[in-house]
């Protein structure tokens, strides 16, 4: 149904009942049957928890690159479990001297995207990240 069929001949808007008529018509969602499945209140608890576990230890992580306790060739070269769905760009950017601007030019230089998990890199990508931050 088009609402402004009679634009050229009434400068009015469509009535709110035309509106929801137009709507109502619509046909019905369909639910996938690759939703995901019911949790129960356990389960969504224990996530939960490993969860705010991750959280933690990333944030410690952080804390530990910026303070220069920790080095980034090492996590990169063989991550943490907690760190494998971490982004690239964020752990770079907690090494101190490395801002949005330069970590953006060596991800760039390393054909790697911003939004890429230290768990999704390839061989190829580790390796020359490695190499272009030891320089």
């Amino acid at each position: 149904m088009n609402l402004w069929a009679n634009r050229r001949t009434s400068l009015a808007w469509p009535s709110p009942a035309a509106i929801l008529a137009a709507h109502m018509q619509a046909p019905p969602v369909k639910t996938s049957s690759l939703a995901a499945p019911e949790r129960s209140l356990d389960q969504r608890m224990e996530a939960l928890k490993r969860a705010n576990d991750i959280r933690t230890a990333r944030a410690k992580l952080k804390k530990d690159l910026k303070a220069g306790r920790a080095g980034i060739h090492g996590i990169l070269l063989d991550p943490p479990e907690y760190v494998m769905t971490a982004k690239v760009f964020d752990m770079l950017l907690a090494v101190p001297k490395y801002g949005r601007v330069k970590t953006n030019r060596i991800l760039n230089q390393c054909r790697i995207s911003p939004s890429k998990t230290i768990g999704g890199l390839s061989e190829r990508q580790r390796a020359e990240l490695v190499g272009l931050l030891r320089r």
